[in-house]
């Protein structure tokens, strides 16, 4: 089984990496590979409603959010972690998740996922719930911990001085692994994903 960690901030090795690395110890101490992607900082289109990826499930913007759909089809459970910019998820993150899900959903059909964020002082929630929302109109399934997964600190030293949110994310892994393990015991006995229907779309002005 694999997870992948999704790192969106637009520091490679920073605050996010170091929350990530702890996540991957905490997946290779119960046999779960990891992988962690960096969206990285050059700039990310936002979608531009053009619908050419309904034809085959990729975007028509060349960049890496369709290397990492190629990753995430082969993906087990997902963990996409961000700083808090005013109060939000980068904005490099916010438009790689709306390409990413927008044109190609289904890979994410019966996934676990969680979201984790870093602030220096404030605004984690909102934050938080944003991500969140990728995941609940995507038929995946949002793995909790003991507290909201946000981690305090402005440098990669001062996240680790974090215990009660390291902690978090460590419980937040234990019960993504749990989840997966599941699933994985599941399928053995022939337990498999509902079928999902075709959605249907009504608009509320007629």
């Amino acid at each position: 089984m694999k997870v992948q960690l999704i790192n969106g901030s637009p520091h490679q090795r920073g605050c996010i990496h170091t929350i990530l690395e702890q996540a991957a110890r905490c997946f290779a101490s119960q046999g779960i590979k990891t992988e962690e992607f960096w969206v990285g900082k050059s700039p990310i289109s936002g979608c531009l409603d053009c619908k050419a990826c309904k034809k085959n499930h990729t975007c028509i913007i060349t960049d890496n959010v369709n290397q990492f759909s190629a990753k995430a089809a082969n993906a087990d459970a997902f963990i996409f972690a961000s700083p808090v910019h005013y109060a939000g998820a980068s904005g490099s993150l916010t438009s790689f998740m709306d390409r990413l899900f927008y044109s190609n959903p289904r890979i994410f059909y019966g996934k676990p996922a969680a979201a984790i964020v870093n602030c220096r002082r404030d605004g984690a929630a909102s934050a938080f719930d944003q991500i969140n929302k990728y995941f609940g109109i995507s038929n995946m399934f949002t793995v909790g911990s003991q507290y909201w997964n946000q981690v305090h600190g402005l440098t990669p030293d001062e996240v680790l001085t974090d215990e009660e949110g390291i902690q978090t994310i460590r419980t937040l892994c234990s019960n993504m692994a749990w989840l997966m393990q599941c699933i994985e015991a599941g399928a053995a006995l022939g337990i498999s994903a509902p079928e999902y229907e075709v959605p249907l779309r009504t608009n509320f002005i007629r």
